[in-house]
């Protein structure tokens, strides 16, 4: 189980987050739902664990163990992983390096293969391209939903995964939610949109950096369409944390 407990946190004496608590059990759907600017996407930097991002106050813990102060490398091999909201480019590395980390994960070239075609891709057509500008925003997402089906890793948080992309990527997008919750992970849908949280078991309200309120889904988003409103917090990620 990952948990968070009376997370804050805060950047130039801003209150971003403020007691935030959340439990995340394997195997079930999440999603952290909020307005634009209510701080949910520093919930995921900071279970990440991106540099920039630790809580002055509380924990995070991972089986009961206290990761609060492990870099990202640490808790990515603890099985924690993050697709951002904007992919990265990597200008002279091939899709297939990419998605096999230059060769050291353990996988088969049948199993990048199928990676490749459960989100769209032909992999004849794309594995020697590169991550690089010829691919548009929607094949990127495509390309790090793939990598995450070859990662399987044990909380996947993905961050507004319907940025930029069409509705067939929509569809993808559950399918591959789905997949992680069967294996017995554990997604974690960063959003902003009722359309991508319908497909979770459990929500997380926030607002203002705080959580409004939590439970299944369904009445998670009822309270979202009441009573929220737009929230002028600071959100910005630092993308090339992940990049070392």
């Amino acid at each position: 189980m990952l948990e968070l407990v009376d997370v804050s946190y805060k950047t130039n004496e801003k209150e971003i987050l403020s007691d935030v608590s959340m439990k995340f059990l394997p195997g079930y759907k999440y999603a952290v739902i909020g307005t634009n600017g209510a701080g949910k996407s520093t919930i995921g930097y900071v279970i990440m664990g991106l540099s920039s991002y630790k809580p002055y106050k509380g924990k995070i813990l991972l089986n009961g163990k206290d990761i609060t102060d492990l870099p990202v490398t640490d808790r990515a091999k603890l099985g924690i992983t993050l697709m951002w909201q904007e992919p990265a480019r990597f200008e002279g590395m091939t899709i297939e390096n990419y998605l096999t980390l230059g060769g050291k994960l353990s996988v088969q070239k049948s199993e990048v293969a199928e990676a490749m075609e459960f989100v769209g891709l032909n992999p004849n057509l794309y594995l020697k391209r590169f991550v690089d500008k010829t691919l548009s925003g929607g094949e990127r997402k495509r390309v790090e939903l793939a990598s995450i089906i070859l990662l399987k890793p044990k909380y996947a948080i993905l961050d507004e995964p319907d940025s930029g992309i069409d509705l067939m990527s929509l569809s993808i997008i559950n399918d591959v939610v789905n997949y992680i919750a069967q294996y017995g992970g554990t997604p974690i849908i960063i959003t902003h949109r009722e359309e991508m949280a319908y497909n979770t078991d459990y929500g997380y309200l926030i607002c203002a950096g705080k959580v409004l309120m939590h439970g299944k889904t369904e009445d998670v988003l009822n309270s979202f369409r009441n009573t929220c409103e737009t929230c002028a917090h600071p959100n910005i990620p630092e993308i090339n944390e992940l990049r070392k």
